[in-house]
């Protein structure tokens, strides 16, 4: 399925959404999946280490790491969604989350080494999922979605992060 098969495009998830083109959300997912292990972008995160460009601003593994979190809870929701749950999910704190890991004390490579993983997993749960399946929704965050906008941000939102650091913390290297 593609992204403008997404029947009711949810608020706040659409700025992640927007950023994928009209592609099909495994190829989607298939192709970010990488994004961060790319030699170029590697080599920029290595080189910042913990700097940030702002005081209370998350380093790069912070971000990684926040990319896992994220990446685990939109899955979820997503099953949820898709096995016809309606029970009501709620959001989740992510200045809570990212406040209690222990992203600065792992390396770089451990990180993105997750990240793949949870990644491969997503895929093959996606791949699970029927048509009808990705149309379903349910409420998360006081909001329909359905596990097709799900995983299309979960497609736009490491995009999303990569041009954050590209603008705000790779002309501090």
């Amino acid at each position: 399925m593609k992204r403008s098969d997404i029947q009711h495009m949810p608020q706040f998830f659409d700025r992640y959404i927007l950023l994928v083109d009209d592609i099909d959300i495994i190829d989607g997912l298939e192709a970010t999946a990488g994004l961060y292990h790319a030699p170029e972008i590697k080599e920029k995160l290595e080189a910042l280490g913990d700097q940030v460009y702002a005081p209370g601003k998350w380093t790069a593994k912070d971000i990684i790491q926040h990319l896992i979190d994220n990446e685990r809870i939109m899955s979820y929701r997503a099953m949820r969604f898709a096995r016809n749950d309606k029970t009501s999910l709620p959001g989740y704190d992510e200045e809570l989350f990212g406040a209690n890991t222990t992203a600065n004390q792992r390396t770089l490579d451990d990180l993105l080494d997750e990240f793949a993983v949870v990644r491969q997993s997503t895929i093959a749960l996606f791949k699970s999922f029927s048509d009808e399946m990705f149309l379903r929704s349910g409420v998360s965050f006081n909001q329909q979605i359905s596990p097709l906008a799900l995983g299309f941000v979960l497609i736009g939102h490491p995009i999303h992060h990569l041009r954050v650091l590209q603008e705000r913390y790779f002309p501090l290297i």
